[in-house]
C-alpha cells in the first residue's frame, strides 16, 4: 500500500479541476512504496484525514469468526450486522445511531464496483453482500462521516471499499459443516497464465437453520480473476456469479411467543423467501510514477431479484365485522412479492498527483463517476403462497447518476496539513454540490488531531415523488495516538451529523420514501494493542442521540436508531494455533417515536479456533453465540394481528413488539487443505 501519497487521496480535492495548472504549480516527486502489513489493521498515524477512517486487513478476517458473508462488515469499528429473513436476504445494518435497513446510508464496494442499489424493489440502498467470498477479501478500507469528496450517494454516514486478493499464495480446498445442516464447500487457487496470474473460486454451501420451516438455503458462488502488475502499476479482469434460494423465517410477534402460541423459531408463513441471481464484469487499471496515480475501473452488473414475505400475517380483508373465516384460519393473508430484473453499468476514473503550489507541498486529486441501471422491472405484488392475487404497481425505468470530484491536501508545515474538496452530482434531473474540508495537527509523530466538516447526501427511490437528492452535513473532532511504544492506538471522534429527510420504507407503497428530518451526535473511542508477540486485542465503543429535528405529537425519537454498542476482540496465535474471541454488545433503543417500546439490550459472544497440522492443511472451529443467549438479531414495533384477534384497523390497532432470533449455540468445523 503507499505510504505517501496515500491511497485514499485518490479521493481528495482541490477546488476545481484546473488547479493542477495554477500559475507556479510545479509537479512534486511522488514514490510510492509497497509495506507489508503485520497489524489487524493498518496504521495511518501521520496520513489519515480523520479519527474515523481505517483500513482492516486480512489478517483480522483470517482470525474472526465470520457467520455470514455480510459479517465482514462488523470489521468496521461500531457498525453491526444482523438479519431479519432468511440467510439469502441482505444483512441489515446499523451505525452511528441509523438503521441503515439493507445499506441506505452506507455507501459499500467490491473491488470498484457499487454494491448498493437505488430505486430497488426491497428499498433504497439495496446491499447485498451474499456473492462475497469471505477468504478472498484482502482488505477493507472504511470511512464515516460526508468528509470525503470520493464518496457520493448513499455515504452520508459513512463507506466501505472491500477489495479483493489478485493473487492467492496456493491452491486450496476447505469443506466446512456444522448445526442445522450447514454445509459449505470452498475451493480457490490462482495460476500463472499469460504473464499473469489467474484466480478460479468457487463456493457452493446450504443451510436449514434453526427454525421450524427449515429455510433450505442454496446458494453457489463461482469468481474468476485476471490480473497483471500490481494494484498501483497494472490491470486486472474479473467476473462474478451468484445464485441463491432460500425459504424465510420472518420476525414474529413476541406476544404470541409470551402466550405460548408460538415458539421463538416458528414461522407464520412457511412461504416465505426468496431466491437472488448476480452476474457481474469488471476491469481496473492503474499507473503510477513521474508524481502521478492514475486508475480506471469500468463495470457492468446483469441482476435479478424475487422476496415472498409476510410481517402482518392476518389483515388483509380483516378490518370489518364480521371478519371473514380466513381472517382466523387458513394460511396467511398479508404475504407480498417484491421483484426487481436490472442491467448496471458504469466507471469511475481518478488522478492524484504531487505538486508543489506556491512552495507548499501538495497532492491533488480528482475523479469522475457515471452509473446507469436500466431497470426492466421493479414491482411490489400482493400475493398468498407464491401465487399473485393483485399488482400494487410496476414500474420500468432508467436510473443515471453522475458524480465529478476535485480535492487538494496542502503540507503547510510537518505539524499542520489541510484538505478541501468539493464533489458535484447529478440524479435524474437533480443536480447538488457537496463541499468538503478538513484540518490535521501532528504535535508530535504520536499524536494527530483532526477537525472534519462536510456535507454529502442520499438519493430518494426515483419512484416516490420527493426531492430526488437529500443533504446531509457533518462536524467531527477526533484525535489519534500512539501509546506504549506504538503497541497501543487509540482513536476518539466526536461527531454531529443532519439529514434534511429519513428515508423510510412504505410496503403498501412498494418504495422508500422520504420521511422527517433528523440530527444525531455521538462519541466513538476505538483501540487496538499488541501487548506481547502473538496477542492483539481490538476494542471499540460509540454512544449516540439521535432524534427527529421536527415537531411532531408522535415524538422525536428515530425507530430502531441504535444508542450504544461495543465490540472487544482478542485473539492469539502461536505455533500452530490461531484463537480469536469476539464479544459485541449491542445497546437498547427506541423502537416508535415516543419511546414506549423499546428494543433489548443483546450481548453475544463468538470464538474462532484453528489448529495447523503443517504448512498445507488446517483445522477450525467456530463457535457462535458460545454463551446460547435468548437473543434477537433485530426487533420491530407494528400494528400485526393474528387468528383470533379483533378485526385490524389502520391507525388504531397498537404497534406491539416483533421479533427475529439471534442463531443458539451453534457450531462449524472446517477442514482447509493446500495444494
Amino acid at each position: 500500500m503507499p505510504r505517501f501519497p496515500r491511497r485514499r487521496l485518490a479521493a481528495r480535492l482541490a477546488v476545481a479541476f484546473a488547479l493542477p495548472a495554477a500559475a507556479g504549480a510545479q509537479p512534486a516527486s511522488v514514490q510510492l512504496q509497497e509495506v507489508t502489513i503485520q497489524s489487524t489493521r493498518e496504521d495511518l498515524q501521520g496520513t489519515a484525514t480523520s479519527a474515523s477512517e481505517g483500513i482492516v486487513t486480512s489478517k483480522q478476517l483470517r482470525t474472526r469468526p465470520v457467520l455470514r458473508a455480510g459479517d465482514v462488515m462488523e470489521s468496521v469499528p461500531g457498525l453491526v450486522a444482523t438479519q431479519h429473513a432468511g440467510e439469502g436476504k441482505a444483512n441489515q445494518y446499523f451505525l452511528r445511531g441509523f438503521n441503515l435497513d439493507h445499506g441506505t446510508d452506507f455507501a459499500t464496494w467490491v473491488d470498484g464496483v457499487p454494491i448498493n442499489f437505488p430505486t430497488h424493489g426491497h428499498g433504497q440502498g439495496y446491499t447485498d453482500l451474499y456473492f462475497l467470498i469471505p477468504e478472498l477479501v484482502d482488505t477493507i478500507q472504511y470511512r464515516k462521516g460526508p468528509y470525503y469528496a470520493e464518496e457520493g450517494d448513499f455515504s452520508a454516514a459513512g463507506s466501505a471499499r472491500i477489495r479483493t486478493v489478485r493473487k492467492l499464495d496456493k491452491p486450496f480446498a476447505q469443506v466446512e459443516a456444522g448445526r442445522f445442516g450447514y454445509r459449505r464447500v470452498l475451493t480457490a487457487g490462482s495460476f500463472a497464465a499469460g504473464g499473469g496470474d489467474l484466480l478460479l473460486a468457487a463456493e457452493h454451501g446450504r443451510d436449514d437453520g434453526p427454525w421450524t420451516v427449515a429455510q433450505d438455503l442454496r446458494k453457489t458462488n463461482l469468481a474468476a480473476k485476471y490480473s497483471q502488475g500490481t494494484a498501483s502499476n497494472g490491470w486486472t479482469f474479473g467476473v462474478n456469479h451468484y445464485d441463491a434460494r432460500w425459504v424465510s423465517t420472518d420476525q414474529v410477534p413476541q406476544r404470541a411467543i409470551d402466550n405460548g402460541s408460538l415458539g421463538r423459531f416458528d414461522s407464520l408463513d412457511p412461504t416465505a423467501g426468496g431466491r437472488t441471481r448476480r452476474t457481474s464484469a469488471q476491469a481496473g487499471w492503474a499507473r503510477s510514477g513521474d508524481g502521478v496515480d492514475t486508475h480506471l475501473s469500468a463495470y457492468a452488473i446483469r441482476y435479478s431479484f424475487d422476496l415472498f414475505s409476510d410481517f402482518t400475517y392476518y389483515t388483509r380483508g380483516c378490518d370489518a365485522a364480521p371478519l371473514p373465516p380466513a381472517c382466523d384460519a387458513g394460511p396467511a393473508l398479508d404475504q407480498f412479492e417484491q421483484v426487481d430484473r436490472r442491467t448496471a453499468y458504469g466507471f469511475n476514473a481518478s488522478q492524484q498527483r504531487g505538486l508543489r503550489i506556491g512552495g507548499i507541498e501538495s497532492v491533488v486529486s480528482y475523479g469522475v463517476d457515471f452509473r446507469r441501471d436500466e431497470i426492466a422491472q421493479v414491482a411490489l405484488f400482493d400475493t398468498q403462497q407464491r401465487r399473485r392475487l393483485a399488482t400494487v404497481r410496476s414500474d420500468a425505468l432508467d436510473v443515471d447518476a453522475l458524480g465529478l470530484w476535485s480535492q487538494a491536501e496542502l503540507q503547510f508545515t510537518p505539524q499542520w496539513r489541510a484538505t478541501a474538496g468539493v464533489r458535484w452530482d447529478r440524479h435524474q434531473s437533480a443536480s447538488l454540490t457537496s463541499p468538503k474540508a478538513s484540518l490535521a495537527w501532528l504535535p508530535n509523530e504520536r499524536l494527530d488531531v483532526y477537525a472534519n466538516w462536510g456535507r454529502g447526501f442520499h438519493s430518494n427511490d426515483a419512484r416516490a415523488g420527493a426531492t430526488p437528492l437529500v443533504r446531509a452535513e457533518g462536524y467531527e473532532l477526533g484525535t489519534r495516538q500512539k501509546w506504549a511504544g506504538g503497541t497501543l492506538v487509540t482513536t476518539a471522534a466526536l461527531w454531529t451529523l443532519k439529514l434534511d429527510s429519513e428515508l423510510v420504507f412504505a410496503g403498501d407503497a412498494g418504495t422508500t420514501e422520504a420521511s422527517r428530518p433528523s440530527r444525531r451526535s455521538g462519541l466513538e473511542l476505538t483501540a487496538n494493542w499488541r501487548p506481547a508477540p502473538g496477542w492483539e486485542v481490538d476494542a471499540d465503543v460509540s454512544a449516540t442521540r439521535a432524534r427527529f429535528r421536527d415537531a411532531d405529537p408522535a415524538g422525536d425519537r428515530i425507530p430502531g436508531a441504535m444508542e450504544t454498542v461495543g465490540t472487544l476482540g482478542i485473539t492469539w496465535q502461536r505455533g500452530p494455533w490461531t484463537v480469536g474471541a469476539r464479544v459485541r454488545h449491542f445497546g437498547a433503543r427506541p423502537l416508535v417515536e415516543d419511546n414506549t417500546v423499546r428494543a433489548q439490550a443483546s450481548t453475544l459472544v463468538n470464538l474462532k479456533t484453528a489448529y495447523r497440522f503443517n504448512p498445507r492443511a488446517e483445522l477450525s472451529l467456530d463457535v457462535f453465540n458460545l454463551f446460547d443467549r435468548k437473543a434477537s438479531d433485530i426487533e420491530y414495533a407494528y400494528a400485526s394481528r393474528l387468528p383470533g384477534e379483533p378485526r385490524f384497523a389502520e391507525g388504531a390497532t397498537p404497534a406491539t413488539l416483533h421479533v427475529h432470533p439471534s442463531l443458539p449455540r451453534t457450531f462449524r468445523v472446517g477442514l482447509k487443505l493446500g495444494f
